[in-house]
């Protein structure tokens, strides 16, 4: 028996590697952004940190910073990133009946306020292309939040949404199966 078996998607045709004990798929790499890009890729890492730096630096709470980086993720497809903020999330303390209804967050009484406030705006940014982000959404973030965090929120969201964009597209790094 070989390591891999390979199978094909019937919609798209693509053929794609899965592990033979356990029947789940590889997803192939489509680019190594990292050794391709490396300048980019430092670029990336160095925003990611200044996002971070300014939300603790502004006392947002590291619950809600990975709630929002979860949603974005979830809203932008990306695996890794999902994996990722799930992950950290529940390293934080969010405990799994809240990760399992962060896409469902509105239908749920599982969100503060100002994580609902911060969910609302995350998904406003992410959908900014299909219509502007309305005032009363940053409005209602500033209230329970203040400015400074609200302002570190919309960084951190602006800069999960490039890492999503990057893992999305390339695919340049795989969520790993945990035990």
């Amino acid at each position: 028996m070989t390591t891999t078996d390979v199978t094909t998607d019937i919609g798209t045709g693509t053929t794609t590697d899965t592990e033979p004990r356990t029947g789940f798929v590889r997803i192939a790499r489509r680019l190594d952004m990292d050794g391709l890009a490396p300048e980019f890729s430092a670029a990336m890492g160095r925003l990611d940190s200044a996002a971070a730096l300014d939300a603790e630096r502004a006392g947002v709470d590291p619950a809600l910073r990975e709630l929002v980086r979860l949603r974005a993720s979830q809203l932008n497809g990306c695996a890794y990133c999902v994996d990722m903020h799930s992950r950290a999330a529940a390293e934080v303390g969010v405990d799994p009946q809240r990760l399992l209804a962060v896409p469902v967050w509105r239908e749920s009484g599982f969100f503060t306020a100002a994580e609902r406030a911060a969910l609302e705006l995350t998904e406003a940014v992410v959908r900014v292309s299909a219509a502007e982000v309305p005032a009363p959404v940053v409005e209602g973030l500033v209230a329970e939040v203040g400015e400074a965090a609200a302002a570190a929120v919309l960084a951190l969201v602006v800069t999960v949404i490039a890492w999503n964009g990057v893992g999305a597209t390339a695919r340049c790094w795989a969520p790993a199966r945990h035990a």
